[in-house]
C-alpha cells in the first residue's frame, strides 16, 4: 500500500541490454532507427529532464546481472515503496520477458511487444496471451513501418477483441530532445477508425498524449475504449505553446473521461534509478488535492488496469 491506496505501475520497462524496438519494426526500420539514434547526442532537454529529477546521467551496463537477480531486485524496489505489482510492458521480447514474469508471477506482468505487421503477429499475439501468459500489447506508433489503420493489422485487434487483450500505444513525440516529433502515425487520432471497428479493445494511450492531449480528448470523446495512462515525467509539457501541468491534466481528463479511463503508470526502467517513486509523489499529491474520494484514487493507482487485464 502507499499512502493507504493499492498502487499497480501499468507502464514499465524492464531493463535489458537492448532496444525493445528490436522486436517492435522490421530489420530494415530497425537499422535505420539505430542510424538515427547512433548520430543522435544528448540534448540540453534531456539534461535538464536529468538535473530535474536527479537522475543518473546515463542508464549503467547491466551485463553484471541476470534476468533473475534484476528481477530480485526489482521485488526489493516494489517491497521498499508500498506497490502491489508492476507492468513490464517491454523486456527484450515475447519469450524472454515471459521466462522473468515467472521469477515473481505475484508482482509481475508482461506484454506482448513484437512487430504489428510483421509475419504471424495475429497468431503470436494469440501464443503470447494463451501460452506465455502476457496480459497485454505494447506498441509504439511512430516507428511502425505503416500507417496504424493499416488493414494488414486488423487480424491482430481481432485476436485482442476475442481475448479481451488491453492495446498500449504511444504516440507522441518520441525519445525526448533530439528524437521522434513527427511522422505519419504521431498523432493518436488517427486511431478513431481502428477503435470505432473495434469497440471490444481497449486501447490505452500514455503520457497524457505526449504532445497530443487535445487530439486524445477528442479521440476519447468519440470512442469509449479510449484510456489515458499517466506515465513518464511528462516533460512534454513544457514545450506545448500554452500551460499545460500535470495537475491541469488530469483535472481534464477527470472532467472527460471520469475517473474510470485514466491510469497510472511511471516509465520506469534501469538501476540505478529504479522506481520512480517521485513520479508517484508528484501525481498522489495532485490527485489528493483534487479532492478525489480514496475510490476514486483506487481507481486511478490500479483499479482500472486491474479490470483491464482481468487480475481478479
Amino acid at each position: 500500500m502507499f499512502a493507504g491506496i493499492k498502487v499497480i505501475d501499468s507502464h514499465s520497462h524492464f531493463p535489458v541490454n537492448e532496444s525493445p524496438m528490436r522486436y517492435m519494426v522490421s530489420e530494415k526500420k530497425y537499422d535505420e532507427l539505430k542510424r538515427m539514434n547512433n548520430n543522435r547526442k544528448k540534448s540540453d532537454a534531456q539534461v535538464q529532464w536529468q538535473k530535474a529529477w536527479n537522475f543518473a546521467s546515463s542508464a549503467p551496463d547491466q551485463k553484471e546481472l541476470s534476468d533473475q537477480e534484476l528481477a530480485q531486485k526489482w521485488v526489493g524496489e516494489l517491497d521498499q515503496y508500498g506497490i502491489d505489482k508492476i507492468v513490464w510492458v517491454t523486456g527484450g521480447g515475447n519469450e524472454r520477458l515471459a521466462k522473468i514474469i515467472n521469477y515473481a508471477p505475484e508482482r509481475f506482468i508482461g506484454y506482448a511487444h513484437h512487430n504489428l505487421f510483421g509475419p504471424n503477429a495475429a497468431d503470436k499475439l494469440r501464443k503470447a496471451y494463451k501460452e506465455q501468459g502476457l496480459k497485454g500489447y505494447k506498441i509504439i506508433a511512430p516507428v511502425l513501418d505503416k500507417p496504424i489503420t493499416d488493414k494488414s493489422a486488423y487480424p491482430v485487434w481481432e485476436v485482442c477483441a476475442e481475448l479481451g487483450i488491453p492495446v498500449l500505444i504511444h504516440f507522441g513525440i518520441l525519445g525526448a530532445g533530439g528524437g521522434i516529433a513527427y511522422n505519419k502515425n504521431i498523432n493518436p487520432q488517427n486511431l478513431e477508425p481502428v477503435a470505432k471497428d473495434f469497440p471490444k479493445v481497449n486501447f490505452i494511450i500514455p503520457h497524457f498524449g505526449c504532445g497530443h492531449p487535445r487530439e486524445l480528448l477528442f479521440l476519447g470523446w468519440v470512442a469509449e475504449n479510449i484510456y489515458v495512462d499517466t506515465s513518464g515525467s511528462n516533460q512534454w509539457m513544457r514545450w506545448m505553446p500554452y500551460e499545460v501541468t500535470i495537475r491541469s491534466s488530469f483535472q481534464k481528463f477527470y472532467e472527460t473521461f471520469g475517473p474510470e479511463r485514466i491510469i497510472f503508470g511511471t516509465d520506469s526502467s534501469h538501476f540505478p534509478r529504479g522506481f520512480a517513486i517521485d513520479y508517484l509523489k508528484e501525481q498522489n499529491r495532485v490527485l489528493r488535492f483534487m479532492n478525489m474520494s480514496d475510490k476514486e484514487v483506487e481507481l486511478i493507482m490500479s483499479g482500472n488496469i486491474n479490470r483491464l487485464l482481468g487480475l481478479n
